[in-house]
């Protein structure tokens, strides 16, 4: 299965340079991780959050969970909670439930990257299937995506 279109598209016309890995499927972010053989803080973890009728993308490292709290107090969000997949499933028609690439410009969505997920050189993301991800720059994607950027991520082990 190829990488989504029109991430592909995206990338291949802002001329970033990116590689697509296959691997076995993986549900979560961490067995992204352990499948692509990086440390989970490298792994770009897609939440979605949302505040009233509206949805933002939260993207965090596969270590770290949502303080929706947080989120709250740096987006100004009213009324946020987390997003069920039967919510917003319908936003991204073209990728398997719970494996959109964290590319809310792409989807008419704002996207809150948590700090913590700006301070590796690369980052990697599912790319729209749970069997292939994406490893690219994070300096890149910063460039296209143009998240707002924030501490509202808290370790999943304090949890």
């Amino acid at each position: 299965m190829p990488i989504l279109t029109r991430l592909k598209e995206f990338l291949d016309r802002n001329r970033v340079p990116y590689e697509v890995h296959a691997h076995l499927a993986a549900f979560t972010a961490q067995q992204v991780a352990a499948a692509e053989h990086v440390p989970g803080r490298e792994v770009a973890k897609v939440v979605m959050v949302r505040d009233g009728d509206a949805f933002l993308m939260a993207v965090v490292p596969a270590t770290h969970r949502v303080s929706v709290q947080r989120l709250a107090e740096a987006s100004g969000a009213k009324q946020p909670r987390l997003a069920t997949e039967a919510e917003f499933a319908h936003l991204f028609p073209a990728c398997e439930p719970g494996a959109m690439p964290p590319f809310g410009n792409l989807y008419g969505l704002p996207v809150w990257v948590d700090e913590t997920l700006t301070r590796d050189e690369a980052i990697v993301f599912n790319a729209g299937t749970h069997e292939q991800s994406v490893h690219m720059r994070y300096a890149d994607f910063a460039r296209l995506v143009r998240p707002h950027v924030a501490a509202f991520a808290i370790r999943a082990e304090a949890a």
